[in-house]
């Protein structure tokens, strides 16, 4: 019996046939025809007629059927589309020059990447691609140091179990920036149909252009790494009473992590053996994200259990990395990652070449424009260059790069969103790397009888005290966001920004900056110098006191950020008094200009 498609929406018929034309030998073609037989035809609209769009972070969303989920079909659409492009702008000589090709331990991910393997195999390309599951710093770091043309990394971070992604680096080491992820775009919609033998990964194991560069690259990686991350000159004392707790959060980390401590003579650490070893489906916690409330239980009360005084935990695909501590009051404290980008970004400034510091202006360090302002204040009291950047490290690695072509030497990057890249090492977060380096600083600390939280005080101290509160709203309805941003842009409908924050306590706006529209009120042009994005969502305001605050849209979940912080050189005494007026502010941002309630937001998890 044929199957018979009738939505009464030609163009949704037509997609749905065509899915099945260009899935049939896959699984999820199966899915397609049981919701046409049970004639669920708005939940096929919903995955057929939109498609996950190829953007400078790749791809990510939920495994599924359809075209708007991550599935075989569109990983060999998606991969095609890449490989033609780079076939396009690539001579036959440099094919030789490969891609590289890695996964996370995520349902599909190996499959992902075989399939991905596949497409450069057929148009000629040496394809580097790992035989385990690899951190996904692994994947620059192998494009700087084979040499690479592209390099692909199958993961989704820190999302939920269901979702996974497609991460693409160019051949500079960093993420893709434009024109390249709408020529891939564009690319990927002109080879929508399987080339022939798209879905043969056996090609993988037979094919003299495939390589397995696991050996090379992970020795090549610790001797790297060892470089920088010496214990040589941390003092005995230190070492001895540091006691690391770790977690791999159910990642990769755990083997990698070990192997980083080992190199480093390194072994007074306890693993937190419930979130050891790589499962799927991230049994113990909600989302496997060290940002997230909760998600470090376990940590602590296997820190407890050990008597150790620190937590270092990575996400599953070890790029980032949580910090806590137990404070001299026997409490514990999770860092923020505008605190631990302090922290680190303070050390390796103490830290670095005194040679190299001699000439500090030839020096540089970079943060992402809703990230604390630290490594602007250490950079005007130390004399070294900083830079801000667009929210990512795709726009971060690249200024790096661009820095270091100059002939200046890159010191440090880092994001709210416990992401750090220290030193050039890899072009990219790099969760071991920052791990070893907070370690290193962590014994330094205990050695002076100190622990981490009085070298952030001395920090603030130093270059001014810096107090954040960042969060976010959950919305799954894009005209929602859409009406509360479009409503600070005709603030009671005066079609001006809001000039005050509130009407009796009146927080002055003294500036407004809109990366959406391109509108920068604090420069003479009035135009943003920042690169702009009619389709995200980001509006920055600068008050009167100091506060700034940042709303914007996620480029890879349904959610609505706030960032916000007061920088003020005050002494200690003060601090709380500042940490209560930004709060207070943050409050009325949330109530009068967000308006969670009225615009279906939903409150972030507990």
């Amino acid at each position: 019996m044929s199957l018979v498609i009738n939505s009464g929406n030609n163009i949704l018929d037509q997609k749905i046939e065509e899915y099945l034309n260009y899935a049939a030998d896959l699984k999820t073609s199966l899915d397609v025809k049981a919701l046409v037989t049970q004639k669920k035809y708005d939940e096929l609209g919903k995955i057929m007629l939109d498609r996950l769009t190829f953007g400078t972070a790749g791809l990510r969303g939920k495994m599924g059927p359809g075209y708007a989920a991550m599935n075989d079909l569109v990983i060999i659409q998606t991969s095609q589309g890449l490989a033609a492009y780079l076939d396009s702008i690539t001579s036959n000589n440099d094919k030789s020059k490969g891609v590289v090709i890695s996964y996370d331990n995520r349902y599909n991910s190996n499959r992902f990447a075989q399939l991905a393997a596949v497409s450069f195999l057929l148009k000629g390309f040496k394809v580097y691609i790992f035989s385990t599951i690899t951190p996904t710093p692994y994947v620059p770091f192998s494009v700087q140091n084979l040499n690479c043309l592209v390099g692909i990394m199958i993961t989704a971070s820190h999302n939920p179990k269901d979702d996974n992604g497609y991460k693409v680096y160019w051949s500079n080491g960093a993420q893709i920036l434009p024109p390249h992820d709408k020529n891939i775009q564009e690319t990927i919609l002109n080879n929508l149909k399987p080339w022939p033998n798209a879905l043969d990964t056996s090609l993988v194991a037979v094919s003299h252009l495939a390589i397995d560069p696991y050996t090379e690259i992970d020795q090549m990686y610790y001797e790297n790494l060892a470089k920088h991350c010496s214990m040589d000159n941390i003092p005995s004392e230190g070492l001895k009473k540091l006691k690391v707790t770790f977690t791999a959060m159910h990642g990769m980390a755990h083997s990698y992590v070990k192997k980083a401590f080992q190199k480093s003579n390194f072994e007074n650490y306890v693993p937190v053996k419930e979130q050891m070893y790589p499962d799927p489906d991230f049994p113990t916690v909600k989302f496997p994200n060290p940002e997230e409330k909760n998600c470090l239980d376990l940590s602590i009360a296997t820190a407890d259990r050990n008597g150790s005084k620190l937590i270092l935990a990575n996400d599953p695909d070890v790029d980032r990395l949580a910090v806590a501590e137990k404070l001299h009051d026997g409490k514990w404290y999770v860092y923020s990652g505008n605190e631990v980008g302090a922290l680190l970004g303070s050390w390796l400034w103490d830290t670095l070449d005194p040679e190299l510091r001699k000439n500090p202006k030839n020096c540089c360090m970079v943060s992402s424009t809703v990230s604390s302002k630290i490594l602007r204040s250490i950079a005007e009291k130390e004399g070294f260059i900083f830079y801000e950047t667009l929210t990512g490290f795709k726009w971060m690695a690249n200024k790096a790069n661009d820095a270091m072509k100059n002939g200046m030497t890159f010191v440090f990057a880092f994001e709210e969103a416990i992401g750090y890249m220290c030193g050039s090492m890899v072009l990219d977060k790099d969760g071991i790397h920052a791990l070893m380096q907070v370690t290193r600083m962590a014994a330094r600390a205990y050695s002076e009888g100190k622990i981490l939280h009085d070298l952030l005080k001395e920090t603030y101290l130093t270059y001014g005290y810096h107090v954040s509160c960042n969060s976010y709203f959950i919305c799954h309805d894009p005209a929602a966001i859409k009406t509360m941003f479009s409503r600070l842009r005709n603030f009671n409908d005066t079609n001006e920004y809001p000039k005050l924050l509130d009407s009796e306590t009146q927080y002055q706006v003294t500036g407004v900056r809109d990366l959406t529209t391109g509108y920068d009120s604090t420069q003479a042009n009035e135009v943003a110098m920042l690169p702009t994005s009619s389709s995200t969502q980001m509006i920055t305001f600068y008050f009167d006191n100091g506060c700034e605050a940042t709303l914007r849209t996620s480029g890879t979940e349904p959610k609505v950020k706030y960032y916000t912080e007061i920088v003020a050189k005050v002494p200690e005494s003060e601090w709380k008094n500042i940490n209560k007026l930004l709060h207070k502010m943050v409050d009325l941002i949330i109530e009068q200009w967000m308006q969670p309630e009225k615009n279906g937001f939903l409150s972030r998890p507990k």
